[in-house]
């Protein structure tokens, strides 16, 4: 049962593509609802089984797995993914004892919640995996005058905050954790957009252009055939 948040659709949020696999249709659908309304693309699976092939297929940002599933249980799904993937994993489960914790953790799991939960913590917890996972010791990233904070979920330009719309917001956080770093087309398309997004093409040139207008023409650099780049020294106007 979800409690004690709200969500407003205008907030920027973070850059990721998550997975959940869940069988209590609603459930699955608040925090289906809930993520997207966050900013995160987001693919669900209602049994073990079509969790562990989209796991395995897709490499996504996080999963949150219910433990408690039809055809594969949560503990199968998460010890066969073991053997190929590392993708964070946030388990969500009714049973609230120590062994339950320990063989979750010991078969792989990242982090792991009780239900009932407070949607505000399981979105904290999440932000807090990906961080961990992806090397952030700081709610903060930086490149030149630029300034994004994963935590607060707010950019800065020269020290004054800088107005972005959810989806503008997550690609400029994927590209800030990847400076440095060409990112493909691909790799924006399978990681900001889920799978009910059917208008891909033009939109990620929309919103490419929308940041430069906002952080500078050469913020963002294009490398064709190849992708996208923010450098490590970039340039802002």
């Amino acid at each position: 049962m979800l409690g004690g948040y709200e969500s407003d659709r205008a907030d920027p949020r973070v850059a990721m593509r998550i997975l959940i696999i869940e069988d209590e249709p609603d459930l699955l659908n608040s925090l289906a609802m809930a993520l997207r309304d966050e900013g995160y693309a987001v693919d669900t699976a209602a049994n073990g089984e079509d969790g562990l092939f989209n796991a395995e297929t897709i490499a996504y940002d996080a999963i949150l797995l219910d433990v408690m599933l039809p055809k594969l249980d949560g503990w199968s799904v998460l010890q066969r993914l073991r053997k190929t993937r590392k993708t964070p994993v946030l388990m969500l489960t009714a049973r609230d004892t120590s062994v339950d914790r320990v063989r979750g953790l010991d078969t792989g799991a990242d982090d792991y919640l009780v239900k009932p939960f407070d949607l505000a913590e399981l979105l904290a917890r999440l932000r807090a995996l990906i961080r961990r996972t992806s090397g952030q010791a700081t709610t903060q990233i930086r490149s030149g005058a630029v300034i994004l904070d994963t935590a607060a979920r707010t950019v800065s330009h020269n020290g004054s905050p800088v107005d972005l719309t959810a989806r503008e917001y997550v690609l400029l956080e994927f590209l800030m954790v990847h400076q440095g770093e060409v990112v493909t087309r691909t790799m924006l398309y399978e990681h900001l957009f889920d799978e009910d997004d059917s208008t891909l093409s033009n939109l990620l040139d929309v919103h490419v252009s929308n940041l430069r207008k906002k952080l500078g023409h050469e913020f963002i650099t294009t490398r064709r055939g190849h992708g996208y780049c923010i450098e490590r020294s970039a340039k802002t106007t």
